[in-house]
């Protein structure tokens, strides 16, 4: 058994703008990318990294790793138009049901040694889990018409994060069953288990503000000076 992590690569950063997709963008002496490979790569219950990227950039990546010489990455992957993917290209290669998959976003570069060992913990009792913290804001359920219908206490809520992680063979079920749904559609992993395999409980491991994930251009400044904080600290 292995504690294998995915570093989801495949976006071409539409909403982002711009050619360069943004797991590729230099902040401070370094990609975006290689901050994220850096969290895992450096902690001691990873055993393995493989890196699933757009089919556009793969020979990018393959230079980028060969330039850092990372001591856990083993492969780097064809991604597909969807994020899921992404998540199939890996388990396509990772056929032991009893590994730990933890897929994380490679554009959420400051995930803590907490966060991974906390996640990777918890997949020694659950076949599932995730990474969330708290909501702060009031969130309202529309109709089709933008009219409120509900206010869900915000105790009940949180705002997701990644790593999200499995046994893989958990995660291969549900995904054989979502795709024999010609109705399925999903936004991430923990929601394909959810949806189709819901005896299987998913537990919430607690996020960090900081563990943020660069989706516009007004994101660079957070990292930015994340990386700042850290060449002075």
């Amino acid at each position: 058994m292995k504690t294998i992590a995915i570093i989801l690569a495949g976006g071409s950063g539409t909403r982002f703008g711009g050619d360069t997709p943004k797991q590729f963008l230099k902040v401070g002496d370094k990609r975006i990318i290689e901050y994220t490979i850096d969290a895992f790569d450096c902690h001691p219950l990873i055993d393995e990294i493989a890196i699933v990227c757009h089919p556009d950039h793969l020979a990018e990546m393959e230079n980028l790793m060969a330039s850092n010489q990372y001591s856990k990455v083993k492969k780097v992957l064809p991604g597909g138009k969807e994020r899921y993917y992404s998540s199939l290209a890996a388990l396509a290669v990772y056929d032991n049901d009893e590994d730990c998959l933890l897929f994380h976003d490679a554009v959420r570069p400051f995930v803590s040694e907490r966060i991974i060992t906390d996640c990777v913990k918890a997949l020694e009792s659950f076949d599932a889990v995730t990474v969330a913290i708290p909501t702060t804001d009031t969130i309202y359920r529309v109709d089709d018409n933008q009219m409120i219908v509900d206010i869900p206490p915000r105790s009940h809520l949180r705002n997701a994060q990644t790593p999200q992680g499995f046994r893989a063979g958990s995660i291969r079920r549900a995904y054989d069953v979502a795709l024999a749904d010609p109705a399925f559609v999903t936004t991430d992993d923990c929601g394909v288990v959810q949806r189709y395999l819901p005896e299987i409980p998913i537990y919430v491991v607690e996020g960090d503000s900081r563990n943020i994930k660069v989706t516009y251009p007004e994101d660079l400044n957070a990292i930015k000076e994340k990386v700042v904080d850290n060449l002075s600290s």
